[in-house]
């Protein structure tokens, strides 16, 4: 639990402390990742607006590290910081002020699916990508994004999965479509390409012309961003 109101950290960490929970207190961005380098944690509860390192700044520095389930917590005049937490790798956001039975809900959620997700990582390492909020489970053949699961066609999973295979490579149209329609580039492929590559962006991005994930290097092809 990571907030710099003290009253706040009591209050719900003796409120999951009833529910069965271990809690571990933080009050800013710097300490809570101190915390998370000494004790196993399962999920984080970050706020937003904090001293010496603040929430949205704690989760970028904790994902380059660490996949576990981060709820943010945010007033509800922050749509701003909403946002920008799920597109840095939060799993999902509370407005405040909560409610206690929706706040438990949402980490009972976030945990069932961590502990899924979690379970499947640790038996098949290299059966789930994963790169930021974006997650491919290659067996079950579903993707999620922000811990929602977006529904691709099969040549979309199948070009999203060779990106992220080999994160920040750039590969030519022609490339991508003989890697996934298993034929030869011999007319032109470019259009066929692009098409397929807007339709993943319009899915997997918030802002699909602004993409975060897939972009493209012109003149040569396109690339998927590492997080």
């Amino acid at each position: 639990m990571v907030d710099d109101n003290r009253e706040i950290v009591f209050s719900i960490s003796e409120l999951l402390k009833y529910e069965g929970y271990d809690v571990i207190a933080a009050y800013d961005g710097m300490e809570a990742l101190e915390q998370l380098e000494q004790h196993p944690v399962d999920l984080i509860l970050l706020d937003v607006m904090m001293p010496r390192l603040n929430g949205l700044s704690a989760l970028m520095k904790l994902r380059e590290k660490h996949r576990i389930p981060v709820i943010i917590l945010s007033a509800k005049t922050e749509e701003s910081d909403k946002v920008s937490g799920l597109t840095l790798g939060a799993d999902d956001y509370i407005s405040k002020p909560y409610h206690s039975a929706e706040l438990i809900a949402r980490i009972r959620a976030q945990l069932r699916r961590y502990h899924t997700w979690g379970n499947e990582k640790k038996e098949n390492t290299d059966q789930l990508l994963v790169n930021g909020g974006l997650r491919l489970d290659l067996p079950g053949k579903r993707c999620m994004v922000d811990g929602r699961e977006i529904r691709l066609t099969a040549k979309e999973f199948a070009i999203l999965q060779m990106f992220m295979e080999h994160p920040g490579q750039v590969f030519s149209a022609e490339q991508i479509y003989e890697h996934v329609w298993k034929e030869e580039a011999i007319l032109s492929v470019e259009n066929t390409v692009m098409v397929h590559i807007r339709h993943i962006r319009e899915k997997i991005e918030i802002d699909s012309k602004n993409p975060r994930y897939v972009k493209v290097v012109w003149g040569i092809g396109y690339k998927m961003e590492q997080f």
